[in-house]
């Protein structure tokens, strides 16, 4: 099988086998692809050599020593484990996305137009990040007090306490961590997919926009990254309505920083209602943060007028600064 192959119908599998014990988000992770793709077949979890032995009625999946995709057995533990083309570790989570996670999402409803980008990007944000903590290659105590409260992290903590001497005690926390992964994962397929539509919309209200410095767009929704890779650098503000008002706001000079490409007029700040309409002299704003990165009004002809406003605050500022 190849990487980009989607296993035939003639082998489907009967089993889908992974280690019993304690768990860990790459085989949590792997059990959602895996389970969605062949909802038919059986979860096993053990160690036993009749159950991790290759066969053509099974998937195994973090344990085994051994990575053969013809054979259908993804583990990372062995001697001589499989990298990526840029030396960074897989984990069974990375292996198993590589080898079905086209599949997956097209068994979630994704065109043949977003696959191959949809893919890369759940790889590279959320596949990648399990694969480089479950071989040890990034730290997590380096988020400090957060550090508990990643993904990884909090599905572990469903692990049972270790006096709790019930048998059937780790599959059951298996199982409802498995329930959680799934949710985490299909949210971020759908988040994903919604950021490329948002994206074609963008670019859309850019062509709209020509030169001007405000981007009207047609609701709320994603809009950094795009304006970011369609160079759209002229752009300051975005304006859209939302269920019962119009918001303005900022657009950040970056995804990682909170700066802004320009503030609203510093003298809106923190006002509301009428003290806001009375400085800004708009009629129908109502609000303007005091941060001076989001305002709102309750007409469109209002939020443009402030658009406006912010604009030309904003050029005189860089024009005497």
């Amino acid at each position: 099988m190849t990487a980009d192959a989607e296993m035939p119908e003639a082998a489907v599998p009967d089993y889908l086998v992974t280690h019993s014990g304690g768990f860990h988000a790459d085989e949590l992770m792997s059990s959602v692809i895996l389970t969605r793709l062949f909802p038919q077949a059986r979860l096993i979890r053990s160690r036993e050599a009749r159950w991790i032995t290759p066969g053509p009625d099974r998937v195994i999946y973090d344990v085994g020593g051994a990575y053969d995709p013809a054979a259908r057995i993804f583990d990372h533990h062995q001697r001589n484990a499989p990298l990526r083309e840029d030396g960074q570790p897989y984990s069974s989570f990375g292996l198993v996305w590589r080898h079905f996670g086209r599949a997956y999402l097209v068994r979630l409803g994704i065109g043949d137009a977003d696959l191959e980008t949809l893919f890369a990007s759940i790889d590279r944000g959320f596949v990648l990040p399990v694969d480089l903590a479950d071989n040890g290659a990034v730290n997590l105590s380096a988020a400090g007090p957060l550090a508990g409260m990643t993904l990884m992290g909090l599905l572990e903590t469903l692990k049972p306490v270790f006096d709790d001497r019930d048998p059937a005690a780790e599959d059951r926390a298996f199982n409802q961590g498995l329930t959680i992964a799934r949710a985490f994962v299909e949210a971020r397929v759908a988040q994903g997919a919604a950021k490329l539509r948002a994206e074609g919309l963008v670019h859309q209200a850019i062509a709209r926009a020509a030169g001007g410095r405000v981007l009207e767009l047609p609701m709320g929704m994603p809009f950094r990254a795009a304006i970011t890779r369609a160079g759209a650098d002229h752009l300051l503000f975005v304006v859209h309505p939302r269920q019962d008002d119009w918001c303005l706001t900022g657009i950040r000079r970056n995804e990682v920083e909170f700066d802004l490409r320009a503030d609203l007029p510093a003298h809106w700040a923190g006002l509301t209602d009428a003290a806001l309409e009375a400085a800004s002299g708009v009629k129908g704003a109502t609000f303007c943060h005091n941060a001076r990165f989001i305002a709102a009004a309750r007409t469109r002809e209002a939020v443009l007028a402030m658009a406006d406003l912010a604009v030309r605050a904003a050029t005189e500022l860089q024009a005497t600064g």
